[in-house]
């Protein structure tokens, strides 16, 4: 056991013994003796994974036998969860995607710094992770990450003589005359790449995401006063913004004039072409890896780590991050502390990995390296995974699309459509 692993497990257990004392005096009569109890968690993750990760928590110590978890449908869950919490009738733990944080934060008890320093946050989790400090506290634990990769066709590669997936953006360039077929009245018949619309490409906002992101700007974050700020029109270091690049990348495969045109909205859904064999590459999560090998077993293909910018200096990808948060309606505020303390421990998220495929959260646990070079990447991935602080998930991405359809479709330029974007997150967060 290494040292850093030592000092980790003495301060969890810190974390709890503190955890009790403190959470049990606000939380207004919980038992401090009693350490676990009855703790309803709700979430919108598969039962059979989180019933399959409890039981083997309450297997390794029976005082767990009280946590219970329930999924909820995700259309609904807001609503579910508000009404709950009114009621007195909601979950002492739920689950807090990273596009949820600025919604639900009003809903949480947040965890004080005396508990869970920041330093030793920072020490164990991911970077993404940190989406989740906020100046009087931790808003959650991260629980899971999902990192946005690319799987590509190898046959199509071998055929258009090309060895390799690519590495950096600017190869894909070259990439599209080199894959992409089409007849003489620009009908494509085959697509190296389905970037330039947003109606038919899956995660076409994630994708979008990791593009501004990888330039350096976080889009949406909170400052060192705890205030919100939008920051897609901000110049950085160059003579544009790193959004206005982005989108000039993004849309240029959809214009039938140049020689990159690999995409259009007459096109399927791209999940679908990558699956027909009709598309080079797709970008999807690490966990429709398991989707894809089902739906087509004949496939040949393989996952690769998410392009990047030449002069980057560190990589980055979109990340699908899901925490712990402690319910403000929970009326076993220390039961519940002492469940979330343990399912990020490192026992419960190995396991947690072998359920779903999915890497850790655990910087611990992601530098010891493994064998199976899917999860090499996925493990890698993880570490590159970053977000943004979404006001709400369903209308950011309405207005990332509009910011591309109206490149697209010549309503505005590239820097008024950002302009208008970023006014448009502005009076949402708002």
């Amino acid at each position: 056991m290494s040292k850093f692993q030592i000092i980790l497990i003495t301060v969890f257990s810190i974390f709890i013994a503190v955890g009790v004392i403190l959470f049990a005096t606000a939380g207004g009569g919980n038992d401090p003796s009693k350490l676990v109890g009855n703790v309803a968690i709700w979430g919108t993750v598969d039962q059979s994974i989180m019933d399959g990760l409890l039981l083997n928590l309450s297997t390794l110590d029976k005082s767990f036998k009280g946590v219970t978890y329930e999924e909820k449908d995700e259309q609904n869950f807001d609503m579910i969860l508000v009404e709950a919490i009114a009621s007195g009738s909601g979950p002492d733990l739920f689950m807090l995607p990273q596009s949820e944080i600025l919604k639900k934060q009003n809903k949480i008890t947040a965890i004080p710094y005396q508990s869970f320093s920041e330093r030793d946050f920072k020490n164990y989790f991911i970077e993404e992770a940190e989406l989740y400090l906020r100046e009087d506290g931790i808003l959650a634990l991260p629980f899971m990450v999902d990192p946005l990769v690319m799987y590509w066709n190898r046959s199509l590669f071998t055929g258009a003589g090309v060895a390799q997936p690519p590495h950096l953006w600017d190869e894909f360039f070259v990439l599209a005359k080199k894959i992409t077929k089409m007849d003489e009245f620009k009908n494509l018949s085959l697509s190296a790449v389905s970037f330039g619309e947003f109606v038919n490409v899956d995660h076409a906002k994630e994708i979008l995401a990791t593009l501004i992101m990888q330039s350096g700007n976080p889009i949406v974050f909170r400052d060192t006063e705890d205030k919100i700020n939008v920051s897609l029109r901000d110049i950085y270091d160059s003579n544009t913004t790193p959004t206005e690049s982005a989108l000039r990348f993004f849309t240029e495969f959809s214009n039938p004039i140049k020689e990159t045109y690999s995409w259009n909205r007459a096109m399927d859904d791209s999940k679908i072409a990558f699956l027909s064999g009709d598309l080079a590459i797709y970008f999807g999560f690490a966990s429709e890896l398991k989707d894809i090998k089902l739906k087509n077993p004949n496939l040949n293909f393989d996952i690769a780590y998410m392009p990047q910018t030449e002069n980057l200096k560190n990589n980055v990808t979109f990340g699908n991050m899901q925490a712990l948060a402690l319910s403000r309606g929970s009326k076993n505020i220390a039961g519940a502390f002492s469940v979330m303390t343990n399912l990020i421990k490192d026992e419960s998220l190995i396991y947690l990995n072998q359920l779903t495929g999915l890497p850790p959260v655990s910087r611990t646990l992601l530098s010891q390296g493994v064998i199976d070079p899917d999860q090499e990447i996925l493990f890698q991935s993880a570490l590159s995974s970053k977000g943004f602080l979404d006001p709400d998930d369903e209308d950011t991405n309405l207005i990332f699309q509009d910011m591309v359809e109206a490149v697209v479709s010549g309503r505005r330029n590239y820097s008024e459509a950002v302009s208008w974007a970023n006014s448009e997150l502005e009076a949402l967060i708002k």
